[in-house]
């Protein structure tokens, strides 16, 4: 049976493999696999909706994971994000391998929190966290195993303002190699191409400079496996969790409903009441009612985002109802609407109901309101990325087009064990 070794780039788009093309690593894979050109996202394209489709092959509506933040019905942003894997309504591909007796390793996956994998460093700590003691969410979380052979030697990487993930993340992975043997399905996430991409946009040379770091980082985990593990029996799979949009305006949602009277706040702009309240996701946004039950005003809010559509600012893209977003996108959530501009406009998280007008202005390096970001429906322009090389893989191999749910079946497949009851379809055309 052959190895599986999965490398995350949050935020590849497809646009990059002109530049993959040309580092020295990636260009390997190209050459010697087969590649996706346009890997389409779920709905939202939002990191934690993605990275649960990616291993479970399943829509949003099918695993639950349906924002970053942990979404419930009432007024206001949440502070916590999803994290426990016992949140996922569905099994992964890492489990489906150790159900077929193989080891398995994820290192900085999300929603990965407790997983009874082999080997598990979940990314767990919170993302503003700052603080020195990062430790009190990784025990309990990770495995053992890991936290006892690495966190006292690496978790220096994961404290105070200028923590980061990545370094933590590829501190550990040759020495789990090196020092474990090589799993049998391993999958390492890297985070600081989304990082540099809602810093200073889809493309820039800061943004090059990242994917050349990723390049090497890559390279240095296939000489790990060369030099500890069993490399000429590995499939290598390197991909993406969403593209990236250059954003022109910020949309506060919050506002334009409290104008159009669904919202009542006092003097110093708190909410008070509210028909209808709005929830970003990015590039999309989630609509709640109050009273989910009151058809009047569901139809209400309904013709109102629907004249939205003629809005010469705004000029929303589609309104679907609840109904609607499962038929279209396989979605479900506690809200009852989901939105998108035609523009590239992001939606607002805070509520700042002070504020006299509806746009705002963007946040450099804010995943949600930066200079781009994501979240938005699957057929935005820029999409993500597969690329396969390996035993299993044909090469020369270019598929226009597949979608993300097709993943992992498809690297269930070229290591040699099956994932029922997914929605995703193998994709027979790249492997041998």
């Amino acid at each position: 049976m052959n190895k599986l070794f999965v490398f995350m780039i949050d935020a590849l788009c497809s646009s990059d493999i002109e530049l993959m093309k040309t580092l020295p690593h990636f260009k390997q894979v190209i050459e010697e696999g087969s590649y996706v050109e346009h890997l389409y996202p779920v709905h939202p394209a939002l990191t934690y909706c993605c990275h649960t489709s990616i291993v479970t092959g399943k829509y949003v509506d099918g695993h639950g994971i349906t924002n970053n933040e942990f979404l419930k019905r009432g007024v206001g942003s949440s502070d916590v994000w999803f994290g426990k894997k016992e949140e996922v309504k569905a099994p992964t591909l890492l489990d489906y391998a150790r159900e077929a007796g193989l080891t398995t390793c994820s290192l900085s996956w999300p929603v990965s929190a407790g997983a009874d994998y082999t080997y598990n460093m979940p990314m767990i700590v919170p993302y503003h966290y700052h603080g020195d003691h990062p430790e009190e969410y990784l025990y309990g979380n990770a495995t053992d195993n890991l936290m006892d052979a690495y966190f006292w030697k690496y978790g220096r990487y994961l404290k105070g303002a200028n923590h980061n993930l990545d370094a933590y993340t590829m501190a550990i992975a040759p020495d789990l190699i090196r020092d474990f043997g090589q799993p049998d399905v391993m999958f390492v996430k890297m985070c600081d191409l989304d990082t540099m991409r809602h810093h200073y946009g889809v493309h820039h040379e800061m943004v090059d400079e990242q994917l050349q770091k990723h390049d090497e980082e890559f390279g240095v985990l296939v000489e790990s496996l060369k030099r500890y593990g069993d490399y000429e029996h590995t499939n290598f799979v390197i991909m993406g969790d969403h593209g990236q949009t250059d954003i022109e305006d910020v949309l506060n949602m919050n506002k334009v409903l409290q104008l159009a009277g669904f919202m009542k706040t006092d003097e110093e702009g708190k909410i008070i009441s509210y028909d209808a309240y709005a929830h970003s996701a990015g590039l999309t946004c989630f609509i709640e009612l109050a009273n989910p039950n009151d058809a009047k005003m569901e139809q209400r809010v309904k013709e109102f985002l629907e004249g939205l559509k003629e809005d010469t600012e705004i000029q929303l893209a589609y309104v679907l109802d609840k109904k609607e977003m499962k038929e279209t996108y396989h979605l479900e959530g506690p809200f009852d609407f989901v939105i998108e501009s035609k523009r590239n406009i992001s939606f607002d998280f805070r509520e700042n109901m002070q504020m006299k007008g509806i746009f705002r202005s963007k946040e450099p390096g804010d995943h949600i309101i930066g200079a781009a970001t994501h979240g938005g429906s699957p057929h935005r322009a820029e999409h993500t990325l597969f690329l396969a090389c390996g035993p299993s893989i044909k090469q020369g191999v270019i598929l226009k087009e597949a979608d993300m749910v097709d993943e992992a079946v498809t690297m269930a497949a070229m290591t040699g064990f099956a994932m029922p009851n997914t929605d995703g379809k193998i994709l027979k055309d790249i492997l041998k």
